[in-house]
């Protein structure tokens, strides 16, 4: 089912953070994916409907999100408004103690579409519950990326053949896969 027009569709920007833009993050796919969220990140707020930016906080002082480094602060080009919500996380899913369920519930937001870092896993655990908890989730494929790693068997699997697992993943199950040119038709 697509988003219908006349409801409140939310843009969920998943962990467009400094440290998420270095070399030091790996082999990733979807080049295109920062001009994607950019020119999604427009329409919404042209539109007006709800922008809400996801921001990973560690729990390890060595990770690059730990609070206080500069990797934990929001990329320029998607850097909050004030009246855009911003919810910290600790874990992969935005949902866990984050209050995000209830602050879209109160704004009668039911549709969201999902985009950011990393495929195979803030955004999939985001997602998984998103459609867990009943809400219709898009994610935008030209608009998330992640990184090459090895399986559990020890192959290593570039970040073009990850992303396309965990999209296939959510598909249907917890959400519909869209392209950007869909997503943007939602408003």
């Amino acid at each position: 089912m697509y988003a219908t027009k006349n409801q409140r569709v939310a843009l969920i920007i998943i962990d467009m953070q400094q440290g998420m833009a270095t070399e030091k993050a790996g082999e990733r796919n979807n080049p295109q994916t920062e001009a994607n969220i950019q020119r999604l990140l427009a329409t919404w707020r042209q539109s007006q409907q709800p922008v809400v930016h996801v921001r990973h906080l560690s729990r390890s002082p060595e990770s690059p999100f730990w609070p206080g480094q500069s990797g934990v602060l929001f990329q320029p080009a998607f850097e909050p408004l004030a009246t855009e919500h911003i919810v910290d996380k600790n874990v992969p899913d935005a949902f866990t103690h984050s209050g995000l369920e209830r602050w879209l519930h109160a704004r009668n937001v039911h549709q969201l579409v999902v985009v950011g870092v990393s495929t195979s896993n803030s955004v999939e655990a985001t997602v998984r519950s998103a459609g867990n908890l009943g809400f219709n989730a898009y994610v935008v494929s030209d608009a998330t990326f992640t990184f090459a790693q090895q399986d559990y068997t020890g192959s290593f699997r570039t970040a073009d053949e990850v992303h396309a697992m965990s999209l296939a993943n959510l598909d249907g199950e917890y959400a519909q896969i869209v392209s950007m040119e869909e997503a943007l038709a939602f408003l």
